[in-house]
């Protein structure tokens, strides 16, 4: 059951006409321009808009947006995990949110914490 409301939440993050991730709609969610999404994802600003890195951008966005629908599912709604996101520090990493961490490449560390969470160690 939990996998179902997981594609539901992560489906807000594409365009109904690709099967990919959109990096504006991302970014809309998180209230940060392209360029502030391009350097938390690690690419360049103009690859998020290039037709031909659709993949590319897939694939950085993959992380940023199971974080978001994991925390929405959690949180019980997008906002609050978007909140969460940007603004709460993790405990154990010396004040640093989750966008802190996956600025600096270790969203799967966030990952791990949710699923922790989840599964009902106080971290």
């Amino acid at each position: 059951m939990a996998a179902v409301s997981f594609n539901v939440s992560a489906a807000h993050y594409g365009e109904s006409h690709s099967s990919f991730l959109s990096a504006r709609l991302v970014a809309d969610r998180l209230g940060v321009t392209l360029a502030e999404l391009a350097k938390l994802i690690g690419v360049a600003r103009n690859t998020l808009t290039a037709k031909s890195s659709a993949r590319k951008v897939d694939a950085a966005l993959s992380n940023v947006v199971r974080i978001l629908a994991m925390a929405g599912e959690m949180a019980g709604d997008d906002s609050r995990a978007v909140i969460w996101f940007k603004h709460q520090p993790i405990p154990g990493w010396a004040g640093k949110t989750a966008y802190d961490l996956v600025g600096q490449g270790k969203a799967d560390k966030v990952l791990a914490y949710l699923e922790a969470v989840r599964s009902g160690v106080y971290a």
